[in-house]
């Protein structure tokens, strides 16, 4: 393995970033109050989703996948 140090600027993207450090950086941390209020509205949109329930032509190809016909009347 090579262990000389490339200058910064002929490093990959994602290694260079990694090798970077702020002086005296503190590790980004959010309120209690923040994480919840985000909770509330993450479970908000995607109760919305899951409320709309699967569309019947998806609910037709997966039936068609796993070999069942589909049901009369749909």
């Amino acid at each position: 393995m090579n262990d000389e140090r490339k200058p910064v600027g002929q490093q990959k993207p994602m290694e260079a970033a990694a090798t970077r450090k702020k002086v005296n950086a503190k590790p980004a941390k959010l309120g209690r109050d923040v994480q919840a209020r985000l909770g509330q509205q993450l479970r908000a949109m995607y109760d919305e989703v899951v409320g709309q329930g699967v569309p019947d032509r998806f609910t037709d190809l997966l039936n068609r996948i796993d070999g069942n016909k589909p049901k009369e009347g749909q």
